[in-house]
């Protein structure tokens, strides 16, 4: 076949041999595949789906419609159904969202009958038949830990600057798209797990954190990532994607019926504050600034709270106070950030229409403490705190207060409400950190709500690439790109 390719020179015959050596490899390649299909073959049956859900009904509502895609998509192929479970349903015990306290429940109850537990959120999307493929090619027997997979692109304060000399080396999953762990190696966790106890005290950003921990410096397992798991549709070949649109149920949340207390200080009034009234304060219907010194040129309001270096609680409950008790009685939201916040109020009023206002909400990006050993999750205070006025009431009621004006107030706060049985409602959306501090794939599938910190960036060049309101989105779309590569 080849020889009588080497009497034409001309490059259509080199173009020729080229496609037929390229249709080869890749008939190998299927061939191959589908060798491994057959070795690794699994049904449905032994998949478990975790849906990383929350009790918030909103939250329910979207785990719950997940939930009925993958039965009937499984129905749809006449086999056995899967199991699905709801991870707000699992366990009562606060730190259940963290994943690694459950491993020795999936391999107690699924170890015997099972070879995947695959994780997801309530927004993924999965193509059942796709999935099935692409697990299949990965033997089950075996320890697996799939993902698409994210790296830092500069070390960051919100890994602890891990791997600070190459931040690109350490791969962890992008959970919006799926991730899978092999029965095999959810028994090896769960026996380092009852042989040693989770060593951090913070969870700040969970999909690093379990990356960290399955890895084990080294002697566990690093992330296999894989090119099916997807969060954009990039091609047919992927078995996930994740919807990436904000939230909107109904029409939006009316500005008038959120009020935005900022937290200050004297010494932050002339640099921090003119840069809140430049970006994001005119979309606000009621905003106040609340400081330890009253200024009327801004104006602030000075809440008698002095200031403290260390913590805020003294002041926030003081706000919280003044809400729910001073002339604020019609407005059902109340939102607290820092000076140093960044917000979209225009995408935040989206985002609330979907949570009822007669449940106590307290939402926000969810950190946890001491969950290993009982511990509470809290809304980390710098990417903003949402409360509605059910969730306050409920808290002032109970007596709960600060042990000191200078306590953290969001470490608090979460106490608080643990104790009141009130959950923390976690959108990823917020931000405790600055957009330079993620991966740029992490936040490309995001309509972000809030950043924090000015740190070594233009905070106005930042509100306008990553939180201008929609009218003006629409109008930099273009030019959004072209910044969103420079930052």
């Amino acid at each position: 076949m080849y020889k009588c390719f080497l009497f034409l020179p001309s490059p259509l015959a080199f173009a020729l041999v080229s496609e037929d050596v390229k249709k080869e490899a890749r008939q190998s390649k299927n061939l191959e595949k589908s060798d491994i299909s057959k070795k690794n073959d699994i049904d449905l049956k032994e998949i478990v789906f975790v849906i990383q859900s929350q009790s918030n009904s909103f939250h329910v509502k979207k785990a719950e419609q997940l939930k009925q895609s993958i039965l009937k998509q499984s129905a749809d192929l006449t086999q056995e159904m899967p199991t699905v479970l709801l991870l707000h349903q699992l366990a009562q015990q606060e730190g259940a969202w963290t994943i690694l306290p459950l491993l020795p429940h999936f391999s107690v109850t699924y170890s015997r009958n099972s070879s995947w537990i695959f994780f997801c959120e309530e927004d993924t999307r999965i193509q059942i038949v796709q999935l099935l493929e692409t697990l299949r090619r990965y033997d089950p027997s075996k320890e697996w830990f799939l993902g698409k997979a994210l790296h830092d692109e500069e070390s960051t304060i919100i890994h602890h600057y891990a791997f600070s000399e190459n931040p690109t080396v350490f791969k962890y999953p992008d959970l919006a798209a799926g991730w899978a762990l092999s029965i095999p190696l959810v028994n090896k966790l769960t026996k380092r797990l009852k042989s040693e106890s989770l060593k951090s005290d913070f969870t700040i950003d969970l999909k690093h954190e379990i990356a960290l921990y399955i890895w084990d410096g080294g002697d566990g397992l690093p992330l296999t990532p894989v090119p099916e798991f997807c969060t954009d549709i990039v091609g047919s070949s992927c078995a996930t994607s994740f919807q990436s649109s904000l939230p909107l149920c109904g029409n939006p949340v009316k500005k008038e019926d959120i009020f935005v207390a900022v937290k200050t200080c004297k010494k932050f009034h002339g640099d921090r504050i003119p840069i809140v009234k430049q970006t994001w304060a005119g979309q606000a219907g009621h905003l106040e600034y609340y400081s330890d010194y009253a200024d009327n040129s801004i104006p602030t309001v000075d809440l008698g709270i002095p200031n403290t270096d260390r913590g805020h609680c003294g002041k926030t409950f003081a706000i919280l106070e003044r809400f729910l008790n001073h002339s604020h009685d019609k407005i059902p939201w109340l939102v607290i950030v820092d000076d140093d916040t960044l917000i979209s109020i225009s995408r935040l009023r989206h985002l609330l229409s979907c949570y009822d206002t007669r449940e106590p909400v307290f939402l926000g990006e969810r950190y946890g403490y001491g969950l290993g050993t009982g511990g509470y999750s809290y809304v980390t205070g710098g990417g903003g705190m949402v409360f509605s006025k059910e969730a306050i009431r409920r808290l002032l009621a109970s007596k709960c207060r600060c042990y000191s004006n200078d306590a953290p107030d969001d470490m608090v706060l979460g106490m608080c409400f643990s104790g009141l049985g009130i959950p923390v409602t976690h959108s990823p959306l917020f931000h405790q950190a600055r957009p330079v501090d993620y991966p740029k794939d992490y936040l490309s599938h995001q309509v972000p709500v809030s950043f924090h910190k000015h740190w070594n960036i233009d905070p106005v060049k930042v509100y306008f690439t990553w939180l201008a309101p929609d009218e003006e989105d629409r109008a930099r779309q273009q030019s959004r790109r072209g910044l969103r590569e420079e930052l």
